[in-house]
């Protein structure tokens, strides 16, 4: 079992100025694994915050990071779960379920983390799993139609090809939880 915290779109201190109370007192050292962050932490003090979370921490870059050695995109991997990890400013148009489903094709991926709507989705398409943790801050986002982000972020408890994903948001004050599965196929096998 791997706990992995998915976060990203934070703007400190462009935007906001800190993470929301509620959720810092639920990420507490020792019970996660690694952190993915899907880019915009902006400043070094948010991520030096998030490594006393957990010491194994995959970032790449948003298009408002200044940290050059954060990486376009990265690919983990969990057992026999390949995880790919980008901001999204990259996917044209932003969010879009094709445009995203391509990269996923592109990427060699059974899971693709985006952010950059700062709006969580996650959704099974096609035997992949497209997940956007949101803005764990609730930053603003200039992306029509999304007027007041809901400050959100992910668990992701990966077990062999399970992936059970606890999605965490804040709304009206109160942290609320949803659980979502991802159950990975096993691949047929291809013949020469």
């Amino acid at each position: 079992m791997v706990l992995v915290l998915v976060i990203g779109d934070l703007h400190i201190p462009h935007r906001v100025h800190d993470l929301p109370a509620k959720f810092k007192k639920l990420l507490v050292p020792g019970k996660i694994q690694q952190i993915i962050c899907t880019g915009n932490i902006c400043d070094k003090e948010t991520f030096d915050y998030l490594r006393t979370i957990a010491g194994d921490i995959i970032a790449v870059k948003g298009d408002f990071d200044d940290n050059a050695k954060f990486p376009q995109s990265k690919v983990v991997v969990h057992n026999s779960i390949r995880v790919g990890v980008l901001h999204g400013h990259q996917v044209i148009p932003w969010g879009d379920e094709k445009a995203l489903e391509i990269t996923a094709r592109q990427m060699d991926v059974d899971v693709l983390l985006t952010g950059n709507t700062h709006k969580f989705s996650a959704e099974e398409r096609n035997g992949k799993y497209y997940i956007n943790p949101g803005s764990a801050t609730g930053a603003y986002s200039p992306i029509p139609g999304i007027t007041e982000p809901i400050p959100s972020f992910v668990l992701m408890d990966i077990q062999g090809n399970n992936v059970v994903t606890y999605v965490y948001k804040l709304i009206e004050g109160e942290v609320k939880v949803e659980k979502l599965e991802f159950k990975k196929q096993a691949e047929s096998s291809k013949l020469l």
